[in-house]
């Protein structure tokens, strides 16, 4: 969409409580191609605005009941308006009023009687002005998107689950409630690529990342490709029996897809293994705690034949020195 395109387009708010100035603002900015729309008063303007979000608000300064100062500064309450400028057209000239009206949020203003050359330019450089601004704002939300996403799986990558465990781990930790992580890995993997290709691997760990996805209903909950073929889940709040009920409804979901593995030794269809851990971390500890204990609760999972999940357990120091060996 070209500037022309967005000014044409473009909704522009007129407050005022002369019906007169009203009508010479409104045929301007018309005849410049603009949309408008008038309020007779800041609560009117309030209202409009609610209803019909415009693109910039002309608002006269000195108006009775709710004066344009009032009506910007309830205007920059808005979440809404933070892309919205405010021009102010004031009778005032002194430099008290001047600052008030930059006080209050007002980004210009023009002073009566309008200079309508000058009001033209300034409606038409304070749009552009903020459609440049959403244009760099929702660019760099999808710079961020990237650089926290996989590109393969399109779920969240190992950099944000980082991120977000460190986040949950020091948020659980002030209000002392449990933390759960769910690390999974497709069972024999390497079988699975060296047999069927790995175009089809990674067509296979798109279809169990989705798998995993679908699983995992709350908002809070993080799903991430953690590595190669591992997955994990960050659950905050979650007990130990929630997160192991949900490890093995993740499981039977990647079962359901029933992708053929000839070469699997546990099934005939791709599988994985997960590890749960659950722990209420402590304050200045570290949540690479709570990895270490997922990632030997799968290796447990796996030592006892795959295609499960198990919540760890401590273990003794010969199982960890078979582990280590695995």
């Amino acid at each position: 969409m070209n500037n022309t395109v967005r000014q044409e387009q473009s909704l522009i708010l007129i407050v005022d409580d002369e019906p007169f100035i009203r009508a010479q603002l409104r045929l301007s900015l018309q005849y410049e191609g603009y949309r408008t729309v008038e309020a007779q008063d800041g609560r009117e303007a309030l209202s409009v605005f609610h209803q019909l979000q415009p693109d910039i608000v002309l608002l006269d300064a000195i108006m009775p009941d709710m004066d344009g100062f009032e009506c910007c500064t309830r205007l920059q309450l808005l979440d809404s308006t933070r892309h919205t400028p405010v021009l102010m057209i004031t009778g005032l000239e002194d430099k008290e009023s001047v600052d008030r009206a930059f006080e209050v949020g007002a980004v210009d203003y023009v002073t009566k009687p309008i200079h309508w050359p000058v009001l033209r330019q300034r409606v038409k450089r304070l749009i552009q002005q903020s459609y440049l601004q959403q244009k760099l704002e929702a660019a760099n939300r999808e710079l961020q998107r990237l650089v926290t996403i996989d590109e393969l799986t399109q779920i969240a990558n190992r950099r944000r689950f980082e991120e977000y465990c460190l986040q949950e781990w020091q948020c659980m930790a002030r209000e002392q409630l449990p933390l759960s992580l769910i690390l999974c890995d497709v069972d024999f993997f390497k079988e699975y690529n060296d047999t069927y290709g790995h175009r089809a691997g990674d067509h296979c760990l798109q279809m169990v990342a989705k798998a995993i996805q679908d699983t995992v209903k709350r908002p809070a909950d993080l799903v991430a490709r953690y590595g190669g073929e591992e997955f994990a889940v960050i659950l905050p709040r979650t007990e130990s029996d929630g997160a192991l009920h949900l490890a093995e409804s993740i499981c039977q979901s990647v079962r359901n897809l029933m992708v053929p593995h000839s070469r699997s030794q546990v099934n005939i269809c791709v599988t994985i293994s997960a590890g749960v851990a659950t722990t209420i971390p402590q304050p200045n500890s570290d949540f690479q705690e709570i990895i270490d204990e997922a990632d030997r609760a799968l290796y447990q999972a796996k030592i006892a034949g795959r295609d499960r999940c198990q919540k760890y357990d401590k273990i003794p120091s010969s199982t960890v020195d078979l582990w280590k060996e695995w």
